[in-house]
């Protein structure tokens, strides 16, 4: 059995992001989703909010941005990793998506120096995650961290040790609100397959840059930019194109917001 259709489609989600580099035809998604090519795209489109090939060319994009704030990668090189094979085309794509050039958009938001946050980098062994995706706003994520813990009790998933983060995705200053992605993810064995609602992915083995935030979760975003564009750009690393993860580390229904520990963790280009 291929599964429900929606973990089908959060299969075929999994394996873009993994695979942004590779091209990515119709055809070979639709194998990824266990469907024929004829009504692959209309299923991934009545699920996902638009065409599949639209989606990969918004990711990409949205990466590109991502690389353009926080780091010095020249525009050409980002756009032929981009997938374009022209300077001219990339930047015509990036202006009709952010309304400015690739230059422009770098100097007007490229991370400045926010001020330092203590942090450190350590090494994050491989996770087999068992997750639910949540895509809007990001201060809607508690629906997603319910249906979690009422499905993986159902499904025997819960006990002494478990280990839960969050997965995110996108930037909220680049990503429009409603199609921002997160993930309510928890540690599974390797053996585990997604049942119902769940999705699963792999986080591969590597090094992350991780910084404690204490306070509410509206103010996140602050932390992150003193880890990237304080911490970060004096460290010598660059952030890889990957997704940021967090660990709660106190329960938000019972700890007053201003006493909220998250730390987090950033993914970092190898050496």
């Amino acid at each position: 059995m291929s599964g429900s259709y929606h973990e089908r489609i959060l299969r075929v989600m999994v394996y873009v992001q993994d695979h942004l580099d590779d091209e990515l035809s119709l055809d070979h998604l639709a194998g990824v989703a266990c469907f024929s090519p004829y009504h692959f795209h209309r299923i991934f489109r009545g699920i996902a909010g638009e065409p599949v090939k639209e989606y990969v060319r918004r990711l990409r994009l949205e990466r590109a941005a991502q690389r353009l704030k926080t780091s010095e990668s020249p525009v050409t090189e980002i756009a032929f990793d981009s997938g374009y094979e022209s300077h001219e085309a990339f930047t015509r794509a990036f202006h009709a998506r952010f309304g400015a050039s690739p230059s422009t958009w770098r100097e007007t938001n490229a991370l400045r120096d926010a001020g330092l946050i203590e942090a450190r980098i350590v090494r994050m062994p491989a996770r087999r995650a068992a997750f639910l995706r949540h895509t809007g706003p990001y201060d809607r994520v508690g629906e997603a961290w319910s249906r979690l813990f009422a499905l993986a009790g159902a499904a025997r998933l819960l006990g002494p040790g478990m280990e839960f983060f969050g997965i995110v995705h996108d930037d909220p200053e680049i990503t429009e609100p409603e199609r921002l992605r997160y993930d309510a993810a928890l540690k599974v064995r390797p053996e585990f397959t997604p049942v119902g609602e769940f999705g699963v992915q792999e986080l591969p083995e590597r090094e992350y840059a991780m910084a404690r935030h204490v306070g509410p979760y509206s103010t996140l975003s602050d932390s992150y930019a003193r880890l990237c564009g304080g911490w970060l750009a004096q460290s010598g690393r660059e952030p890889a194109s990957a997704p940021a993860v967090e660990y709660y580390r106190n329960d938000p229904r019972s700890t007053a917001p201003e006493q909220l520990v998250t730390d987090i963790y950033v993914p970092l280009s190898s050496l």
